[in-house]
């Protein structure tokens, strides 16, 4: 028996060390370096047969066959270490060579000779010890089904941790995948074989559903804004004022923008200060009113960003540590009109523009809206305001009262600068421009909220006061003719001397139909210069006259 053991052990290490040599496979040397523990077998096995105290014949021979083994073990090992070193060719040669069938052929030869040996001595003490050979073969076959037992109950035991239960897993975690449920978590594997392979291929299957997800979540909101944006758009070119495009920029950026509050200015008033026109989501910074150089952006002509907690120069009005801002500088035609203010939420680092690409695409469309508001609300200016004085022209005073009812209460005022042409000739065409716009601006303000002006034609204007009659008319009349005649004008150092105007009053439905409301006041306007200047006239069948003072 032990020299089968020895015979066994010898031949495994023998194959496995061939198969490394033959492969270079480190499974094979693992299994080499496994099999090696058969040398300590093997020695503990001689010593066991020399304190059996064999006869002289199987000590001599046990003897030789371990020199024997030595020798193997050492021509193996060199091949070993060779097939290390990358030498294969030397290591094979060393396997199947003649030296290495000598020395195998050695350790057989010895082993036969020691098992004959022992067979002989077996065989004439077999006899006397039939009975405990009876016994013997019983507790082994015992011992044999207990051992399979116990390899059969390690071998379910390896297989059910080891491959059936990772499988389970593995395939609850490819169905919730297949239901795109990547939400999963893939079990770790680091083992090295056909189930560690399955398991990174699942782990590389979910990250990449999770980066799919990712990005159509992107795309979706992509779209979303960039449809918010059009309808803003298609809004913004229907806006007839200022107000109105306010509203819808304040309806729509917060749609757009859901994580962002901000502030849309204008430029408004003689000083041309910023003014804000509408508001969103509250935002901290930012003022309500404030002059241009106050921004960054505006002084720089473009872009302004600031983070959170330092990063980059914060604008004098919106200098707020945790917060981060952007401020936009939209220009038409090369002037700056509006400014759009964002700002993110407490907390949030990095400027609003760098996390909303589109935000640059929603300003631009702001800015175009608002130049073409502007041009327009000027073309319409142009065709309805005289350029001398600003006030409405003759065209707009057709409209006005051709809008007129037959039976509405209007009272009409018609006044002319007396003796105008003095002043062009005295002074210069300029110096009559200068007395005529200041005439204006007197009817402008002594009428506001009362009144339309209207140039009606050369130095004549008119005045429409819709719902009062010809009383109050008059009274307004003698208010603006006191007013203009109180003015001193001076012009390039000179002065222009005393201005006095003629004016004509008349009223419907009370004094006449509407349609012969303009005719009725110029009447009366003739008979107030075709007398002494200076006053105002009534229409009527009897005119009263007001005479200076």
């Amino acid at each position: 028996m032990a020299a089968e053991d020895l015979s066994q052990g010898a031949s495994a290490l023998t194959n496995t060390a061939r198969l490394y040599a033959m492969s270079g496979a480190s499974r094979h040397l693992a299994a080499f370096m496994h099999e090696a523990g058969v040398v300590r077998q093997r020695d503990r096995t001689l010593k066991q047969v020399r304190r059996m105290d064999p006869a002289a014949a199987e000590r001599t021979a046990i003897d030789q066959a371990e020199r024997h083994l030595g020798e193997l073990d050492e021509l193996e090992a060199r091949a070993v270490a060779a097939a290390q070193d990358g030498e294969a060719e030397q290591a094979q040669q060393a396997f199947f060579g003649p030296d290495h069938k000598r020395a195998l052929a050695a350790v057989v030869g010895g082993l036969d000779h020691f098992r004959a040996l022992v067979s002989a001595r077996t065989l004439a003490e077999m006899r006397a010890a039939q009975q405990e050979s009876d016994c013997a073969a019983a507790v082994a076959k015992i011992m044999l089904a207990l051992t399979a037992f116990v390899f059969l109950a390690v071998l379910y035991f390896v297989l059910r941790r080891r491959v059936s239960r990772p499988l389970a897993r593995l395939t609850g975690v490819v169905l919730r995948l297949a239901r795109q449920d990547y939400a999963v978590e893939v079990p770790p594997d680091r083992r090295r074989d056909e189930i560690g392979d399955i398991t990174q291929a699942v782990r590389v299957f979910r990250e990449n559903g999770l980066e799919r997800e990712r990005l159509e979540a992107e795309r979706r909101a992509d779209q979303r804004v960039k449809h918010c944006i059009l309808q803003m758009t298609h809004r913004l070119q229907a806006c007839g004022a200022i107000d109105e495009l306010a509203g819808v920029v304040a309806c729509f950026a917060p749609q757009a923008f859901p994580d962002l509050s901000g502030r849309l200015y204008v430029l408004e008033g003689p000083g041309q200060i910023l003014v804000a026109v509408a508001m969103w989501r509250e935002p901290r910074g930012g003022s309500e009113a404030f002059p241009p150089t106050a921004r960054w952006g505006v002084r720089r002509g473009r872009r302004h960003g600031r983070s959170a907690h330092g990063g980059g120069v914060p604008c004098p009005h919106a200098d707020l540590a945790d917060i981060a801002t952007h401020c936009a500088p939209l220009t038409a035609q090369g002037e700056t009109i509006v400014l759009l203010y964002f700002e993110t939420p407490a907390g949030r680092d990095g400027a609003p523009g760098a996390d909303h690409p589109f935000l640059d695409l929603m300003c631009d469309h702001v800015a175009l809206a608002l130049a073409n508001l502007r041009l327009r609300q000027r073309l319409a200016d142009l065709a309805d305001r005289d350029g001398l004085t600003g006030l409405f022209n003759r065209r707009r005073l057709d409209h006005a009262l051709a809008a007129l009812r037959s039976n509405t209460q209007v009272a009409c005022i018609i006044a002319d600068i007396d003796h105008f042409q003095r002043f062009n000739d005295q002074f210069g065409h300029d110096a009559g421009d200068v007395v005529m716009q200041h005439v204006a601006q007197i009817l402008a303000e002594a009428t506001e909220g009362l009144a339309a002006a209207y140039r009606f034609g050369g130095e004549e204007f008119t005045l429409l006061l819709p719902s009062l009659n010809a009383t109050r008319a008059r009274e307004l009349a003698e208010t603006v003719r006191g007013r203009v005649s109180e003015a001193r004008l001076s012009h390039n150092g000179r002065l222009l001397g005393r201005i006095t105007l003629s004016l004509g009053v008349a009223d419907a439905p009370g004094g006449g139909s509407a349609s012969s409301l303009i005719q009725r006041a110029d009447a009366a306007l003739l008979r107030a210069k075709g007398e002494e200047r200076d006053r105002t006239v009534l229409a009527g069948p009897q005119p009263t006259e007001i005479s200076a003072a």
